[in-house]
């Protein structure tokens, strides 16, 4: 999958059933959460810093990894 540079939004990853899928095996809590769908703008990029400081840098490289390989 293209992530132009991690520019590419949250609701475009969250619109898509197999990236979806994605966050919802890797990131539980992020898919579930309530405020998904005011998050539809922030940007991939935003979403790893901001996530950074509560998950290990490697699951946030994973779910890069996994979204790239789509």
């Amino acid at each position: 999958m293209d992530l132009r540079k991690q520019q590419i939004t949250l609701g475009e990853l969250w619109d898509n059933p197999r990236s979806r899928a994605i966050f919802q095996k890797r990131v539980p809590v992020l898919a579930k959460h309530p405020v998904k769908g005011a998050a539809r703008t922030v940007t991939l990029e935003q979403l790893a810093d901001f996530l950074s400081v509560w998950v290990p840098e490697s699951m946030i490289a994973g779910v890069i990894r996994d979204l790239e390989r789509l």
